[in-house]
């Protein structure tokens, strides 16, 4: 996990250099708090996939770019085997696996999410985006929390909501959770 989230903040580097942008540039252009961002690019903290959406739609590229390192090239279709598909452990708690990595200026980003349970007490880390977000359990139970209304979702059921309010998320009853997540 570590060295994936150093590889993202290289990246994340990277990007700024080659567009000659400054840290301030950059908090400005997507909306972002400065320290947030500082700690992305140090490579010692985790970065939500929320910000790396921020950045990689304000200056066109594809976040697969950010999060894995590589161009999708795809543009009439492309197929993700079952228990495939390129991921990234962003935390031991958070693993998301995306099923359209290949596909070049896909309108949405779609991932199987899979989330381990923590202390019951701990509280649920919030973050947004610009668009729209919808997520649909698969497996186990969350509580999802949009703009300090709590909801629990079990197997079977989804939420669709504007992922621009604060939101996130827990797994439940010490257990892992699985969600497929489309960002949109």
């Amino acid at each position: 996990m570590d060295e994936q989230i150093k590889q993202i903040a290289e990246r994340l580097r990277g990007l700024r250099e080659v567009l000659e942008l400054t840290v301030e540039d950059i908090v400005h252009d997507c909306e972002l708090s400065a320290k947030e961002y500082k700690q992305a690019e140090s490579g010692e903290y985790d970065i939500s996939i929320s910000m790396l959406q921020k950045v990689a739609r304000q200056y066109n590229i594809a976040l697969d770019a950010l999060m894995f390192g590589e161009e999708p090239k795809m543009n009439s279709y492309f197929v993700t085997r079952a228990g495939t598909g390129t991921s990234i452990e962003r935390t031991k708690a958070y693993k998301y696996q995306s099923l359209a990595a290949g596909f070049i200026n896909r309108l949405a980003d779609p991932f199987i999410v899979t989330v381990e349970p923590k202390d019951e007490n701990e509280p649920i880390q919030h973050n947004s985006h610009n668009g729209q977000e919808f997520n649909l359990v698969l497996e186990g139970s969350m509580m999802i929390c949009i703009a300090g209304k709590k909801l629990v979702l079990s197997e079977g059921d989804s939420i669709y909501f504007n992922s621009k309010l604060p939101h996130g998320m827990k797994a439940l009853n010490g257990k892992m959770v699985r969600f497929l997540a489309v960002i949109m």
